[in-house]
């Protein structure tokens, strides 16, 4: 789904990109507008203004994108340009396709467990419904060594890694 931004005088009239974005890169992109110094400490987002500005050329400046869940477990990177989608095996709720609650009462969720990691062609499969690990190995190669530069950084409980560079929250008044 492309992303429709408005910003009179900064951002042309009916630019809209399909780029990979994530909230994780709204601090560091709007710090940039404000002219408001980014931490010294380690963040994960990156500048993308290039991107929503509609410039000529733009491109995701992050390698990918890491899904974290639960307790620090690394269950899927995507490349940064939000084509392709790694999930790694594990166990996850879900319902099953079946619709959520009603009346304030949740749905049941059910545990599956998802054996190997799959693969998704996110521009051509958006809903992930087809594993397309065995036709991509280079990317599941790059993926996966992208994966690992994350767990190194922070960790995996999937995993049983411990990230040399996990970030405490920020507790300043």
């Amino acid at each position: 789904m492309p992303c429709l931004m408005r910003w009179p005088g900064k951002i042309p009239a009916g630019t809209a990109t399909d780029d990979m974005l994530m909230t994780i890169d709204l601090f560091p992109t709007i710090a940039r507008l404000t002219n408001t110094r980014v931490p010294t400490h380690p963040i994960d987002g990156l500048d993308v203004w290039p991107i929503l500005a509609g410039e000529r050329g733009a491109r995701n400046p992050h390698e990918g994108y890491a899904f974290y869940y639960e307790r620090n477990q690394l269950q899927a990177v995507s490349t940064g340009d939000g084509r392709w989608k790694l999930h790694f095996p594990r166990v996850y709720r879900t319902l099953g396709g079946r619709p959520g609650g009603s009346e304030g009462r949740p749905a049941k969720y059910e545990n599956r467990t998802l054996e190997r990691a799959q693969l998704f062609d996110l521009e051509a499969d958006p809903g992930e419904t087809t594993d397309v690990a065995e036709k991509n190995p280079a990317v599941i190669s790059r993926l996966e060594a992208f994966a690992e530069k994350i767990r190194a950084d922070l960790g995996d409980a999937l995993t049983q890694r411990e990230g040399k560079g996990l970030r405490e929250p920020d507790r300043s008044p």
